[in-house]
């Protein structure tokens, strides 16, 4: 999976609008130590200026050498490295490994980032490269009808794979790259432990909404720089666009907060769902959305008591707790 494509997708995205002359460096493989994981990336323009990274530094200049070959070629090259001892010290590792960069022009991709935000909203989506013609295209794991034999052999073997890697078939190398949408944190009740639970998941670089139609307690001084919604919750969340990479907190304790919000989230694709209070509070809600109409198995998908169970007491480890078991959904390691 790539953790942060969405800032170097922006960065390309602004490069392009500059005109500039771009490649595209994607890891695509690695073996023992790895600086970076696969899927990361590093874009690098015509006059060598670099966005990104491939690994800790000990391969970048080796990598823009090849960038200036593909210039010239017009065609993408896979490269594969061995990275000494030596040189991943120099990088901050304890030891060595081989790693396969991808290095590509990106004229034929210019349009990517509103093609790829705009699969997203439909949940995973991959991007097949072809390494050897850097021919591309966008699956969900629906194999087309009339697709040929690669492409159907690729696109059979995605619902079944969790993480970005090189696939060889007929003789030819391809990247499935997996991309997810990024997580959007929906957090409902402008409470103690959202002062905490918001600026820390902004430091993960996750976008965050905070709902509270209270506006003594929802305030711009309470919450700085907060992207901060007064309408009622329903009505708040309705306005949004709620996907497979929505979280939604709910931490009011407030019935006539909660339920709203947690009605309308049962009912959408939010990849989390999290609701705060005791256990004698969770089950009490767990009743009153059985006597509306939910089952058994949608309540499954509400975390409740919300977060990890690591002892939390104070606001920020609540915060902390909350914030890990979100993400431990997000990355599909919630057992």
């Amino acid at each position: 999976m790539t953790a942060d494509w969405q800032p170097i997708w922006k960065k390309l995205e602004q490069w392009q609008g500059e005109g500039r002359t771009l490649a595209l460096a994607t890891v695509v493989e690695t073996w023992g130590s790895s600086p970076r994981p696969v899927g990361s990336h590093m874009i690098v323009d015509s006059d060598m200026r670099i966005e990104g990274s491939v690994s800790g530094g000990c391969i970048e200049s080796s990598v823009i050498q090849a960038v200036m070959e593909v210039f010239r070629e017009g065609r993408p090259r896979l490269l594969e490295f061995t990275v000494t001892t030596e040189m991943a010290w120099e990088a901050g590792l304890s030891c060595g490994g081989h790693m396969k960069v991808l290095v590509e022009p990106f004229g034929a991709k210019e349009q990517l980032f509103p093609q790829l935000t705009g699969k997203l909203k439909q949940g995973v989506c991959w991007l097949v490269t072809d390494c050897e013609s850097g021919d591309f295209w966008f699956s969900q794991g629906e194999t087309s009808v009339g697709s040929d034999a690669v492409r159907a052999a690729v696109e059979d073997s995605l619902p079944n794979l969790y993480k970005s890697r090189l696939q060889e078939i007929n003789g030819r190398c391809y990247f499935l790259q997996r991309y997810d949408d990024p997580i959007h944190l929906v957090v409902l009740g402008a409470v103690h432990v959202a002062q905490a639970l918001l600026p820390m998941a902004e430091q993960l670089n996750i976008r965050t909404t905070l709902i509270d139609p209270r506006t003594a307690f929802a305030t711009e001084e309470r919450f700085p720089g907060v992207e901060i919604c007064h309408d009622w919750p329903d009505e708040a969340l309705d306005k949004m666009e709620v996907g497979p990479g929505t979280a939604i907190v709910t931490l009011t304790h407030d019935a006539k907060l909660d339920d709203p919000a947690l009605d309308f989230a049962l009912k959408s694709n939010a990849f989390y769902i999290g609701a705060l209070g005791s256990r004698k509070t969770n089950a009490l809600r767990h009743k009153r959305l059985l006597d509306v109409g939910f089952t058994e198995d949608d309540l499954k998908r509400i975390h409740g008591p919300v977060g990890l169970d690591i002892g939390s007491v104070t606001p920020q480890e609540i915060a902390l707790s909350i914030l890990a078991e979100v993400v431990a959904v997000y990355r599909g390691r919630e057992d």
